[in-house]
């Protein structure tokens, strides 16, 4: 016995020694890197923090880094953040997972704050049983195939090379679920767009991404493939976006995979970034030539994107439609709004670059009435619109329909992380990481984009109902307010007049 107890002793004073051996030297190793570290912060010359405060002035980058993250739990408050604050995220999330939606003590919103909107309820709000579904409306008279969207919101461009495999998986299946189209972004068309069953529209950027042939130009053979699918049931020609007005997509070489150089027909383990415009467009006559070319081609309609800046081009737009006839216009616009922002962007064109939608929308509604052209050609928008007051708003404003991308991101799971860019974001959304995407579960998140889509148009339709109208597309300016500088609010008819001659 007393052999045993020895045994037991010396072997638990042999590992002791070890974990003391062990502990001794990664102390050492500890000192050596600290000194290490010290002597080259020390004599190193780009960074005068870490020169004057060797080691220590590390901790500041770590900091700076970190507190993105941390910012948004422990210090900023519900409506203080940007480009959505928390309030905005939770609606989204709530919706997403079908939760109560509800909120109690009442609002949070600042509504005094300049530029809030007020909508206005009126003594008679619809009843349920009078209530109509929203009205269909068609785009694209003139084509062979023309397209009536089943929603009054949707899914906006996102590449595949942007977005991961499992969130395009979930976002085509969740726009099947949910009755709305799905932009593919100007990545070109992939397995995963179509899987899902969706509808699509299918964006074709300045670098032509999978409908492209050696040199970079459009190749009608490769249109022709694209529209030979069913889903696909629009085309858009972009010509600039919010996150970035003129300037072309960025898809840094890292997200560049084998797949993706397979789809967009480019090379492998390279930066893909697009011309900053289309270079077979030079004027507006070009324009509407390629309108033209796609339309013919595919048979489907055409319309443009693009962040609203200088407007002459526009009224030359409409000038040259009224000499060619309107089956030459575009069959539908998408503005987005300067602040948009999917995309990787240079701060100067993100910040400072390009109208926001509320200027932009109800201008272009407003000069198509007045050039005659507002029935045949129709309206989409983009920018921030999360919210049901924001689409509502949209429509007063006389969108035909919403479109939105980080709202469907919020939908699967982003948590505005801000790592877009990098390939690393945590919820597996915008990585080709695997272990990443892991967590990103397409048959759940599918039902969860579902889900936003339809309590989003619910709202809007509770909105609706109590400014007195039977369904969303019958609102209109007169039908909310916009709080001014001095805290009194106006009519969004006075504050953007209709035209005096309606056409």
């Amino acid at each position: 016995m007393e052999l045993l107890d020895h045994e037991f002793v010396a072997f638990i004073t042999a590992i002791l020694q070890i974990m003391a051996s062990l502990f001794i030297f990664l102390l050492g190793m500890g000192f050596v890197a600290i000194l290490f570290m010290y002597l080259a912060d020390k004599h190193q010359t780009s960074h005068t923090i870490r020169r004057n405060y060797p080691v220590i002035g590390r901790f500041r980058y770590f900091f700076e880094h970190v507190g993105e993250f941390f910012r948004q739990y422990f210090f900023a408050g519900d409506r203080e953040e940007m480009p959505f604050n928390r309030a905005q995220r939770s609606w989204v999330y709530r919706a997403a997972k079908n939760v109560d939606r509800t909120v109690a003590f009442g609002s949070s919103k600042p509504i005094r704050e300049r530029g809030s909107v007020l909508f206005l309820n009126c003594p008679y709000p619809t009843l349920s049983e009078d209530a109509k579904e929203t009205a269909s409306v068609l785009v694209g008279p003139h084509c062979e195939k023309p397209y009536r969207p089943a929603s009054i919101f949707n899914i906006s461009g996102m590449s595949f090379g942007a977005l991961s495999v499992p969130a395009v998986q979930a976002l085509s299946n969740g726009a099947r679920m949910a009755g709305c189209w799905y932009n593919t972004g100007e990545g070109g068309l992939s397995p995963y767009h179509l899987e899902g069953g969706c509808d699509i529209v299918f964006q074709i950027g300045t670098a032509k991404y999978g409908v492209r042939d050696e040199q970079g130009n459009l190749d009608d053979n490769r249109l022709r493939e694209v529209a030979a699918h069913e889903q696909v049931r629009m085309f858009e020609i972009k010509l600039s976006q919010g996150a970035k007005p003129g300037k072309g997509g960025i898809l840094p070489a890292a997200k560049v995979t084998e797949e993706i150089s397979k789809i967009r027909l480019i090379p492998m383990g390279e930066d893909s970034i697009s011309p900053n415009r289309h270079p077979e467009i030079n004027s507006t006559g070009d324009l509407l030539d390629m309108i033209d070319r796609i339309r013919t081609v595919t048979g489907k309609p055409v319309g443009l994107k693009f962040v609203l800046g200088a407007d002459n081009w526009l009224y030359d737009l409409c000038d040259e439609i009224k000499k060619r006839g309107p089956e030459s216009a575009p069959d539908f616009l998408t503005i987005d709004s300067c602040d948009g922002g999917t995309g990787a962007a240079p701060m100067a064109l993100m910040d400072d670059v390009g109208l926001p939608l509320s200027e932009s929308l109800p201008f272009v509604h407003n000069l198509l009435m007045e050039k005659g052209l507002r029935k045949r050609i129709r309206l989409i928008c983009s920018g921030k619109l999360i919210n049901p007051s924001d689409a509502a708003w949209a429509l007063c404003m006389g969108a035909d329909f919403m479109v939105s991308a980080r709202g469907f991101m919020l939908a699967l799971g982003c948590i505005q992380a801000l790592q877009c860019n990098k390939n690393t974001c945590p919820t597996g959304i915008t990585t080709h990481i695997q272990k990443l995407q892991r967590g990103l579960v397409p048959k759940d998140k599918a039902e969860r984009v579902a889900s936003y889509h339809e309590n989003l148009v619910h709202d809007i339709e509770l909105i609706a109902h109590s400014c007195g109208v039977d369904e969303p597309r019958k609102l209109r300016r007169y039908h909310a307010r916009q709080v001014m500088e001095n805290g009194q609010s106006i009519s969004l008819d006075k504050l953007h007049p209709y035209p005096k001659k309606e056409q």
